[in-house]
């Protein structure tokens, strides 16, 4: 028993000390993607303007908050370069680009899995007391592993991103929805996002100003996908806020939420004149595929079942999302732009849409990192 006891010991101990090593990223080069871009209008006196980002991401970009600051640094730049900031000019990123801080501080192997689900399991047993914490602090969440890991790494996450879009947003001068990110309880107390590890998982959505502090208003997504809903919770639509941007009073959704016509009701009653919706389609491809239908939620009364199967995907997002519901609105301005990147095989599609004055406009399609400028 005694010799079993020591070689335990001695297991643990190893095991302790491979826990952490391999957390060092100096070696590991940023890989810069430039970024196609595209002025959607000559006019250089424009009164305001929306500067859509589509990133490309790779996990290793999330390993530490310099590698993230020096990614996102690099198409802020460009933008900067391109003559398309200004004082009055709201910056839009797209969802979960905060989300995959969840590997910040991991072992580098696991920018370099194949899988998410490989990704995932190499964090649980690289930190085995951490996420058997989390995993007893569940709130009901079905998928207890993806809740834990999200709970035990939240603070971390929140302070990364808040530091990395408050330096951007003052160090460019301009306002940024920064695109959302998975936390527990999330709130913003005087300009610093804080997380509540005690209430449920929301995938929110922030504004940063030019002085560099967060809003004290952040939209939650009311209408998760059926891969979210096992560990994040749907909020309350009537919830959704009003900004007062540069750019005019402004609301913002979240991917799946500007399927719903719901949403549009609660934006006409705000009485917004701009719509920012922050969007992430997994799947190679997927826009050119045939639409399955909604997902995770009803569908609404309003959408022809013949349309399942039958139109594509990047069609059912112009007839059923922002572009075609944004005339319910009152809203005369509508940007969407999507996550790009290699992460893990989680794979990743999608094309801004941008809607002037009831148009859909025409963008330059990029498959990698793309800016657009729409002056208004």
């Amino acid at each position: 028993m005694r010799r079993a006891g020591n070689i335990l010991f001695v297991v643990a101990v190893l095991w302790g000390i491979w826990t952490l090593l391999g957390r060092s990223y100096d070696d590991l080069p940023v890989e810069p993607v430039a970024a196609m871009t595209q002025p959607l209008d000559s006019n250089s006196l424009c009164e305001r303007n929306i500067v859509g980002i589509q990133p490309y991401m790779v996990p290793s970009d999330y390993l530490s908050e310099e590698r993230f600051y020096h990614k996102l640094n690099g198409y802020f730049s460009q933008a900067r370069n391109e003559g398309y900031f200004r004082s009055n000019t709201v910056v839009l990123l797209p969802e979960y680009l905060g989300t995959w801080l969840v590997v910040a501080g991991e072992k580098a192997s696991v920018a370099e899995l194949k899988t998410i689900t490989g990704a995932m399991s190499m964090m649980v047993i690289s930190n085995p007391l951490k996420t058997l914490w989390a995993v007893f602090r569940n709130q009901g969440e079905s998928d207890r592993v993806a809740a834990a890991i999200f709970r035990m790494k939240s603070r971390q996450m929140a302070a990364i991103y808040t530091r990395v879009f408050s330096r951007l947003a003052k160090d460019y001068g301009v306002t940024i929805n920064a695109g959302s990110i998975v936390l527990p309880g999330p709130q913003v107390a005087e300009g610093i996002i804080q997380v509540d590890i005690s209430q449920p998982l929301y995938n929110t959505t922030f504004i940063f100003h030019p002085f560099g502090v967060a809003d004290g208003q952040m939209v939650r997504k009311a209408f998760p996908i059926s891969s979210e809903l096992p560990f994040v919770c749907p909020a309350p639509v009537e919830e959704i806020p009003l900004f007062e941007l540069p750019i005019g009073k402004t609301a913002l959704l979240v991917c799946a939420d500007s399927w719903y016509p719901e949403s549009y009701a609660r934006i006409k009653e705000l009485g917004a004149e701009v719509i920012l919706v922050n969007s992430y389609l997994a799947g190679q491809g997927t826009m050119s595929n045939p639409w399955h239908g909604y997902d995770g939620s009803a569908t609404p009364p309003d959408v022809d079942p013949a349309h399942v199967e039958t139109i594509t995907e990047r069609e059912a997002w112009i007839a059923y999302a922002l572009p075609g519901r944004i005339g319910s609105s009152g809203a005369r301005i509508g940007v969407n732009v999507f996550l790009r990147g290699e992460l893990w095989d989680l794979g990743a599609d999608g094309q801004p849409l941008i809607v002037r004055d009831g148009a859909l406009l025409p963008v330059t399609v990029s498959d990698t990192a793309g800016i657009w400028n729409l002056c208004f």
